[in-house]
């Protein structure tokens, strides 16, 4: 079968968890704006795009609410263990993000949408098997199991969804111990990167060697 051979191959899970890392990471920015009650855009109210956002931003609790939906939904792809059900708020949330970039004719953003629509579909459609039961009257139809992500992956979403989250709190990053903070969180995450790719490199040469 295609898609069995497509989804147990390493090279393709590899791809898979960093596309959740990316994905998820998207929405940490603006919607931990929104969650603190921070305006997105400065745009004047006399363009539709700026009268859009500030509308929505003096509901006040929801587009608080937005925010939290956009930062939970990027914390569950991240975690990789919760990342179908991440994958599905995330396309819930960005189908309506893409038909506002598309309907205001957001110059440029709708390319960026449709990229991320099209990375959520390419999700969605990995872990396909595990929503088939949804659209089945079959109550004996068996599930194809695949493996999960590894552990060191699981730790890696959660090292990178805390520095990512400290990185994008809003406002100017002052001189002293706040730039220090910032440094440390980028040189954790880079730190991570190199580590949890560099042992899955080992990995995968051990199991090359033994299949020889």
């Amino acid at each position: 079968m295609v898609f069995q051979k497509l989804r147990t191959n390493r090279r393709n899970q590899w791809i898979i968890i960093h596309l959740r890392y990316l994905v998820g990471s998207a929405f940490f920015p603006s919607g931990l704006t929104k969650l603190l009650g921070n305006r997105f855009t400065v745009l004047s109210t006399d363009t539709p795009i700026g009268a859009f956002f500030e509308a929505m931003y003096r509901t006040g609790v929801y587009w608080n609410f937005l925010g939290l939906c956009q930062i939970i939904a990027g914390i569950l792809l991240m975690t990789q263990r919760y990342a179908l059900l991440g994958a599905l708020m995330f396309l819930a949330i960005l189908s309506n993000i893409w038909i506002i970039t598309i309907s205001l004719s957001f110059t440029g953003t709708w390319i960026i949408t449709s990229l991320m629509m099209i990375a959520v579909i390419i999700l969605l459609i990995w872990d396909h098997h595990k929503l088939m039961p949804l659209f089945s009257d079959n109550h004996s139809m068996t599930i194809e199991s695949y493996p999960d992500p590894g552990r060191i992956w699981i730790n890696a979403g959660i090292i990178y969804t805390v520095c990512l989250l400290g990185l994008s709190v809003p406002g100017p990053v002052e001189k002293g111990p706040e730039q220090w903070i910032v440094r440390t969180l980028v040189i954790l995450i880079i730190f991570t990167f190199l580590i949890s790719n560099y042992r899955m490199y080992k990995k995968l040469n051990l199991h090359v060697k033994n299949q020889v």
